[in-house]
């Protein structure tokens, strides 16, 4: 329906980090199907963990459970911290925007009619979640939206303060704001809002769709010591990286009293935490950590971080959460940038008219890493590209989850 813009290319198969298109060309990829390709391109456990589940029981309704939802569940309780919470239970969906309506809705349970979200947020394309996003270009052509949600300045801990009161039902907050530019909020802001939700008797969710299994370093950003010091929320919405490529979101909820909101009957998904999506998404997991894949991203994400620093112009400015990466650039060409990149064998996100996001396989290695890096030096002396539309062009890029 043209809702995507042109195709950059078309993409045919893939192996680890990289992708070949139609025509055999190779292209090392640092977006990763936007954050979502954790263990690369036809990874051999997750392939064979695909196969073998759909081999014995492929998909079945939301009356019966089966034996990889309730391991999966059990798992993502362990990992969130939320196992030794009395009550703590697991909801799947089949994406984030999914994962994000569910928590919208255990919102609205509470019976109090305001949710405060940040300024810069994307949550989802779906009503509720785009109620959360606050971008207009994306609200506006289907307004009007769920109501109750006010944007604060991102990052003012005393803007928060002074919206916060009794009739607030949730925060909803990204620990890193990926489409804003790969902006993590401020040392200590996330304990600031645990401490005025807790005052408040509100739910502090929190949206780890792209941030979250193992993308910074740690299994959730909020567990990352320099990213969240391990706050613990009421609700954490997960995707993406979850299934490594398959299909499947999740919504932690910590204790009986977020576990609680949604009653029988008044929630539900059809293909969500099904027996192929659980088995995917064990499978992903079980090689994260097998493989270490939790150290190996500081450890390439540090010497990217180095070498991205070391270039000079056009690079401005590097951030970084692990393997979520914005290059700030001189000007704002991230879209021609891009597009030289890609000619160049490298898969890259102008998602803002100055950044260039990257969010690799975790597996990518800094020796992979290392080319594009020095394609970044050669744009210096690049000749200089006519301006476009550049906030066009990015939103052409930007998330569709």
């Amino acid at each position: 329906m043209g809702t995507f813009g042109t195709p950059r290319r078309v993409l045919v198969r893939g192996e680890g980090p990289y992708v070949w298109d139609a025509d055999g060309r190779r292209y090392l990829d640092l977006l990763g199907g936007i954050a979502v390709n954790a263990l690369g391109h036809a990874h051999p456990t997750l392939t064979a963990a695909i196969s073998a589940q759909l081999g014995t029981l492929g998909h079945i309704s939301n009356f019966f459970a089966s034996p990889t939802q309730i391991v999966l569940a059990e798992r993502l309780l362990e990992l969130a911290g939320a196992g030794d919470v009395p009550g703590s239970r697991v909801f799947f969906t089949s994406s984030g925007t999914e994962a994000n309506e569910a928590a919208f809705k255990m919102a609205r349970r509470t019976g109090r009619p305001r949710v405060l979200a940040l300024e810069g947020a994307f949550h989802g394309r779906t009503m509720g979640a785009l109620a959360l996003t606050h971008k207009e270009a994306y609200r506006a052509p289907f307004e009007p939206l769920p109501g109750g949600v006010e944007f604060v300045p991102f990052g003012d801990a005393q803007a928060l303060a002074e919206a916060m009161a009794d009739d607030v039902a949730a925060v909803v907050l990204e620990v890193v704001q990926g489409e804003a530019g790969v902006r993590p909020l401020p040392p200590g802001y996330l304990a600031h809002a645990r401490r005025l939700c807790d005052e408040h008797g509100a739910l502090l969710v929190l949206d780890e769709v792209q941030t979250g299994v193992g993308r910074t370093g740690a299994w959730f950003a909020h567990q990352h010591p320099t990213l969240g010091g391990g706050v613990r929320p009421d609700v954490m919405t997960l995707a993406k990286g979850l299934g490594g490529g398959f299909p499947i979101g999740a919504v932690v909820a910590y204790g009986e009293r977020a576990a609680s909101l949604l009653g029988a009957g008044q929630h539900g998904t059809t293909f969500g935490g099904n027996p192929v999506a659980a088995a995917a998404a064990l499978a992903t997991l079980g090689v994260i950590d097998r493989d270490r894949l939790l150290d190996h991203v500081r450890t390439v994400s540090d010497r990217l971080v180095d070498a991205l620093r070391d270039v000079g112009s056009p690079v401005r400015e590097v951030r970084a959460a692990g393997l979520l990466v914005a290059v700030e650039l001189d000007a704002p060409v991230a879209a021609q940038v891009a597009a030289r990149a890609l000619d160049a064998g490298f898969i890259v996100n102008p998602v803002t008219p100055t950044a260039l996001r990257l969010a690799p396989p975790l597996v990518v290695t800094a020796g992979q890493l290392a080319g594009f890096v020095d394609f970044l030096r050669g744009e210096a002396t690049a000749r200089p590209a006519a301006p476009g539309p550049q906030g066009a062009a990015a939103d052409e890029t930007t998330e569709t989850s």
